[in-house]
Parts: structure tokens; sequence; C-alpha cells
């Protein structure tokens, strides 16, 4: 096979990109395996390698019950963003309710850094008693997202032929059925990346679940790792043991779904 130097270039301007966003897995996956000893002599790779960091991890915190609940709250914190975002979205570009800067003023409130609204949400959570809840951070997250949401599915929804909905309006149909009936079989591959970005931001959120969650029936997988943090030890192994554990779910999400993220990222939706 003969090689080209367009092939030997576009591999070395990859191969920086590969090593960058492999590199702290790989180093992530051979902390597991180390001891503690290992582990404070710098190695990259364990000199003895052992399992045990593995069960320990499970068996030191409640690790599936936290992976159980990141999972639960991310995906329907997803649909609740979803929910909320794609008629808003339509009624902004279709029907011009708002006018042209509501979709600004959205986007402008997810520049401000979250822990200005720590306290707030605290009492706001703590009157309505969802405080420790799923359904306190269910409906947090879904919220929050919105702008992010919006942003996502307004390319979509620009690319949409309009002569399709005119056509279905002049056929009788109202803006409710021809967004549920003809926009959104159109926009799918879009609308399933959008959930997937918004749910991978509402698995990973850490702030948040840290500060309104305090048991472990409640509390999400980030929180959990923390607590694998000790006041004077941390035990990396047993970290990196559940760090694998919790973005594997995460890593299977994309893998199988990476056809329709690519896709509707990269091609706006359009059949």
């Amino acid at each position: 096979m003969k090689i080209n130097r367009s092939d030997i270039l576009l591999v070395a301007a990859t191969a920086p990109i590969f090593i960058f966003f492999t590199l702290p897995i790989a180093y992530l996956i051979s902390v597991s395996f180390k001891t503690k000893d290992d582990v404070l002599s710098g190695h990259f790779l364990p000199t003895s390698p052992t399992l045990d960091n593995w069960p320990a991890a499970f068996e030191a915190a409640c690790l599936s019950g936290f992976i159980a609940n990141s999972v639960a709250v991310s995906l329907l914190a997803g649909a609740l963003t979803l929910l909320l975002t794609l008629p808003a979205a339509y009624a902004v570009l279709r029907l011009g309710i708002g006018g042209k800067w509501l979709g600004d003023l959205t986007l402008s409130s997810y520049m401000a850094p979250p822990i200005v609204a720590l306290i707030p949400l605290f009492y706001l959570l703590k009157a309505t008693g969802l405080l420790n809840t799923h359904a306190g951070l269910v409906m947090l997250y879904g919220f929050a997202n919105i702008p992010v949401a919006f942003w996502l599915l307004t390319p979509f929804l620009r690319r949409m032929p309009l002569e399709i909905e005119q056509a279905a309006a002049v056929d009788g149909a109202g803006p409710f059925r021809i967004l549920v009936h003809i926009v959104v079989p159109i926009i799918v591959p879009g609308i399933v990346a959008t959930l997937i970005i918004v749910s991978v931001l509402a698995y990973n959120e850490f702030l948040f679940a840290s500060a309104f969650t305090f048991s472990d029936e409640t509390r999400t997988l980030p929180v959990g790792i923390s607590l694998f943090q000790g006041d004077r030890l941390v035990n990396f192994g047993q970290m990196a043991a559940a760090s694998l554990a919790g973005i594997a779910p995460v890593y299977l999400v994309a893998l199988f779904l990476q056809r329709y993220l690519v896709a509707g990222l990269a091609h706006g939706g359009l059949k």
C-alpha cells in the first residue's frame, strides 16, 4: 500500500489530538491497577498490577447506587429540557413570540457562574420540599440546560423547509400539530443529539449535586467519587476504578448513538 504525503500530514496533525484525549483515560486505567506504593512512585505502568481496587471501590461506597442515580437524573432532566425547549424554540423562531432578542437573553443567563445561584436555589428547594431529592435535581438540571438545548435546536429548526409547514397550515394543521407530526420526525437526529449533550451535562454536574444532596440514596456519581478523598490520604487506586466505572455509561451511550450525534450535529437533521 502506497502512503502519500497527505496521509502522513493527516496522521501528524491528528496524533496530538488523539494522545490528548486518550492519555488521561489510559493513565486512569493504569492507576486503577496500581497499589498505593505504585501510585506514589509516579510510574506510568503498575510494577505490581492488582485487581483489589475494583471490588474495594464498590465496597467502600455505594458506587452502583451513585451511578444509577446519575443515569436516572440525567435522562429525566434531559427529557424535561427537551419537553420545555422544543416548543419554546419553535415558538420563538417560527411564530416570532418574544422577538429576536429572546434567544440572546436565554443564552446570556447561561453565562453567569453557577455559584451565584447556589444560595437562592438552596432555599427554593428547601421551601418546596425538593431538597435532597431526585425530583429536585431533575427540575434543576432540566431548567438549567434550556439555553444549551435552545441553541442546539435552533439550527435544525431554521433549516426546516418552510414550504412543508406552510402546506400543512393550508390543510388546517395548527402550530402544535405541525410541530409534533411534521417538524419533530424530520429533526429527530438533532433532538437525539441535543438529548445526549444535555444529559451528559447533567450527568457530569458536581456543584449543585454536592450542595443539594446529603444521603447515599440521592447522591450522584461525581459527589460519590469525591467521597473517596479522605482527610489525610486520597485512595487514588479506588478513585480511578470508581471514575472508570462512572464514565462507562457515558462512553457506551456515545458509542451506540454516535451515528445520531455526528449526523445530527454535522448535517442539521435534514432528510
